[in-house]
């Protein structure tokens, strides 16, 4: 019999669930092949992304990690995540009296160093002087994300602009 689950302070309120759960649920709550609720999926998910723990180090009383890594898998395909940070994001602003959609945007970039386990995935930023992958944003004037798109760190930033536009 599996442990209960203690509760993680990464874990997902009943607010938090009332607002995500339409975007996370990709069929039916009742199907037959479902072995695991969708909220401890979720919240196993958030936990490794606060933690950063390795998938085979996830703690027994959330699902298998197999089922939490397939799920993630079909969320991120499905793009739920996109959607849901879009709407909120036009809630928010909506709340403070702006239009939905901004009508300027911000661009930045930050370099982050990379350990030796990037491998090819890191490149050279020569006006930083350091090794790593470069974090392209661009965010409304409220600073509300709207794009988000990692490179090595050796990219141009002005070449990226297409993209996150």
């Amino acid at each position: 019999m599996k442990k209960p689950h203690p509760g993680y302070p990464s874990d997902v309120s009943d607010e938090e669930w009332a607002f995500a759960a339409p975007y996370l649920t990709l069929m039916s709550e009742a199907a037959p092949q479902r072995e695991y609720p969708l909220r401890s999926l979720f919240n196993a998910v958030r936990y490794l992304a606060r933690t950063g723990v390795p998938w085979r180090y996830l703690p027994g009383d959330f699902p298998a990690w197999p089922a939490v890594y397939q799920q993630l898998r079909r969320w991120l395909d499905a793009q739920c995540f996109e959607t849901m940070v879009d709407d909120l994001r036009q809630l928010l602003r909506t709340a403070q009296g702006r239009p939905a959609e901004p009508s300027a945007i911000l661009l930045n970039s930050r370099t982050l160093q990379s350990t030796p386990e990037s491998g090819h995935r890191a490149g050279y930023d020569g006006a930083k002087r350091r090794k790593g992958s470069k974090v392209h944003i661009a965010v409304d004037t409220l600073g509300h994300l709207l794009a988000a798109l990692v490179t090595p760190a050796n990219e141009q930033d002005r070449a990226q602009v297409r993209a996150l536009a």
